[in-house]
């Protein structure tokens, strides 16, 4: 008559190496069976945990982006310099035009602006914004000046501007300033009602916010340069702008096209 043997369970003794097999009675041995079963699938849940924190960290000290906008190369060389190496992405435009243009591709956590830029001012930057994109008006908005004066402050401040700093810089003073401003404090303002523009005028301003000349325009869609003018002419007036540019501009802040 064959006999059944009791369950042996397996003990590693860690000191000295030695391996020994004992008898067990079954409930000992199922129990040993689920804590090893346990420890096995605890181990890549902990491994998985520890991952999932480090992308949260990762994700927490996401750098934050500033726009500068400066037209002398080597201030907003340094600026760049000193920012990114205290934890910011710097993104630099040395011009108005060019600043305007960069805050409505690509939406900046807090603006840097000079005010005497040539063509456009640093005032003139920040009025074309609230004139044709007051939904980013929630950007924080620095002005940089060599102009230490109260009127020029008092100007910058009444336009919606956050802070004024002078030239030199003191970069610790504007860390602080910036950190500061992306912790919330910001300007509020009321979108207007932007008109309804027709398809042909949505695609044709498209590819002008994109950069692209009547001409070219006219060879991609296979139509008239006279045609392509027409249309873009409409949507100018349509938005009550004064030059296509703004016009794109507009229509992008707006979301009435995606450039």
């Amino acid at each position: 008559m064959a006999t059944s043997s009791a369950p042996r369970s397996t003990v590693i003794n860690h000191r000295t190496g030695t391996i020994h097999r004992r008898a067990c009675d079954s409930s000992q041995f199922i129990k040993g069976i689920s804590f090893r079963y346990l420890w096995l699938v605890r181990a890549p849940l902990k491994a998985d945990n520890a991952n999932l924190l480090s992308r949260a960290g990762r994700m927490a000290n996401v750098r934050k982006k500033i726009l500068c906008i400066e037209d002398d190369r080597e201030t907003a060389g340094l600026i760049a310099e000193e920012l990114t190496d205290r934890g910011f992405e710097v993104n630099v435009a040395h011009s108005g035009e060019e600043g305007l243009m960069a805050i409505m591709r690509q939406t900046p956590d807090l603006v840097l602006c000079d005010v005497g830029m040539p063509t456009m001012t640093g005032f003139e930057v920040l009025q074309r914004l609230n004139e044709i994109a007051p939904r980013l008006g929630r950007i924080p908005f620095v002005f940089l000046t060599a102009l230490a004066d109260r009127d020029n402050e008092l100007r910058g401040r009444r336009l919606g501007g956050d802070d004024y700093l002078s030239k030199p810089i003191d970069f610790e003073r504007l860390v602080i300033i910036i950190e500061a401003r992306i912790a919330g404090i910001a300007r509020t303002k009321q979108s207007p009602n932007y008109p309804k523009l027709k398809d042909r005028e949505i695609e044709v301003l498209t590819w002008a916010a994109r950069g692209k000349t009547s001409a070219d325009i006219a060879r991609k869609l296979r139509l008239s340069k006279r045609t392509i003018d027409f249309h873009l002419d409409n949507a100018r007036t349509k938005l009550r702008a004064e030059t296509r540019t703004e016009a794109a501009i507009k229509a992008a802040a707006s979301g009435l096209i995606r450039p």
